[in-house]
């Protein structure tokens, strides 16, 4: 048994899952706040009630919104505030008494359609996860690629690749720098390109849902946010030439994306055909939770 657990800002959720992949149990529980002990605890809880519900202990696998640093083996770049600074992985295995494997979210993500998702049987797959924010992970050969850094897969705060007059300098990034992809490309960034050249606000979702019955404004609006998320992947795809580019995250729900963007991509991408598949996570908002327990793999 594999249990995989997803340590969000709001929540923890852990599910248990068997060497088929098949899900045997799902529970959560709210993240404890200010206070890096009680994560931890409650983390630990959550494993061992899932393994009193199945008679069973498991391999534990936990995903974060940050990384384990290389450097120092502390938690950096999480938006959990609680965990940076602290050695996650070493806190829990002491807690429970075996080794828990950590990982970037957006890299368990990857990981899950890349065992048994959108993306199975592809030697390279790029996992995109784009909603309030925009991240990515690389798996080759059904292994996360992490990097020296633990920042491999982080698109979203390259620049936008081949920017117009009008796209310059961009708007600020939470990292500090003008232009990043996420400034483009995140849930909230397409509302906001909607809202300064029309006036109107409205939520991504809504956006699309317009553009699909012909609304010319929105139409417009989709256009240049399609171009712009072609011109982002066209430099994943010169670099690591993946097998699939999966999306997940809320704007991974507009269906448009996957009709329109391959075929803006041809215009960027250095290769006479494209033929790069663009597909939905298969397993939606769960890609998170069961990559984490896929971080201890099938063989």
């Amino acid at each position: 048994m594999r249990i995989g657990i997803d340590l969000g800002g709001t929540k923890i959720e852990g599910i248990a899952i068997d060497e088929n992949g098949v899900e045997c149990e799902r529970l959560r529980v709210p993240t404890p706040k200010g206070d890096y002990g009680a994560v931890v605890n409650a983390v630990a809880k959550l494993v061992l009630d899932i393994e009193r519900d199945r008679g069973q202990k498991g391999t534990v696998g936990v995903g974060i919104p940050g990384a384990i640093s290389p450097a120092t083996g502390l938690v950096k770049n999480a938006n959990t505030i609680e965990l940076i600074g602290h050695p996650l992985d070493k806190d829990l295995g002491r807690t429970l008494g075996r080794e828990v494997r950590v990982a970037n979210d957006a890299n368990c993500f990857a990981l899950s359609e890349a065992t048994d998702g959108a993306g199975a049987g592809g030697q390279v797959v790029f996992g995109v996860i784009i909603g309030t924010g925009v991240g990515g992970g690389i798996v080759v050969d059904g292994r996360i690629l992490t990097g020296p850094h633990a920042i491999a897969g982080e698109w979203g705060h390259n620049p936008l690749a081949w920017p117009r007059d009008d796209e310059r300098p961009g708007h600020p990034c939470f990292c500090g720098r003008p232009g990043c992809n996420e400034s483009f490309l995140a849930g909230p960034s397409l509302s906001r390109d909607h809202r300064l050249t029309t006036g109107q606000d409205l939520k991504a979702k809504e956006i699309a849902a317009r553009a699909e019955s012909g609304d010319p404004d929105t139409l417009a609006t989709m256009g240049r946010y399609e171009d712009r998320l072609a011109r982002a992947l066209a430099v994943i795809i010169n670099v690591l030439d993946p097998d699939f580019v999966v999306l997940g995250g809320g704007v991974s729900n507009i269906a448009r994306l996957y009709r329109e963007v391959p075929l803006v991509l041809p215009k960027y991408v250095f290769s006479d055909k494209v033929t790069t598949p663009i597909v939905k996570a298969k397993y939606g908002d769960s890609s998170g939770v069961r990559g984490a327990a896929w971080l201890w793999p099938k063989h």
